[in-house]
């Protein structure tokens, strides 16, 4: 499978809000994007706060990997989504890991870190696929829907 990233285009807008449309994707949205004005939103929102990336399959974007948060001490915050009709296949782990050896790379950063919900099996498989460790709960950190929710924190190191 050719799994790629590239950077987001205006022209991905229909993809966004595509994507958005899945009730899990739309929970963890900052704002909603219910219009493709709010999807290319979405995609301008990441200029100058991180680095985000279409994860692509052919010429088809399917998801989106992000590394934002950077602080002084080389770390980073790692964000990942897949929609739906393309999980289960490893696009997450393989686009997450491409992600991290970039930050590490490219960003020079040393830790990245990124966290689940402790119900999100899912997301716990992608994060140590692509190599993150877990490294604690973090105790009714997520709220959704007026239900708190245990987050589980991974990160993964440079010299992983």
């Amino acid at each position: 499978m050719d799994i790629r990233l590239r950077a987001w285009r205006d022209s991905d807008a229909t993809a966004v809000l595509q994507a958005f449309q899945a009730v899990d994707l739309r929970r963890q949205a900052v704002f909603p994007i219910v219009t493709l004005k709010d999807a290319q939103g979405w995609i301008a929102s990441w200029e100058g706060v991180g680095h985000a990336f279409a994860v692509t399959v052919g010429e088809r974007v399917v998801g989106n990997v992000a590394v934002a948060g950077i602080d002084a001490h080389d770390t980073g915050w790692v964000s990942y989504w897949v929609v739906p009709e393309a999980r289960g296949r490893g696009i997450a782990a393989a686009a997450t890991e491409k992600l991290a050896r970039w930050a590490f790379d490219e960003l020079g950063l040393y830790r990245l870190e990124l966290g689940h919900r402790t119900n999100n099996q899912a997301s716990c498989r992608v994060a140590t696929k692509a190599g993150f460790r877990p490294e604690g709960i973090e105790r009714g950190k997520l709220a959704y829907d007026g239900v708190r929710y245990d987050v589980e924190r991974h990160a993964r190191l440079a010299t992983d």
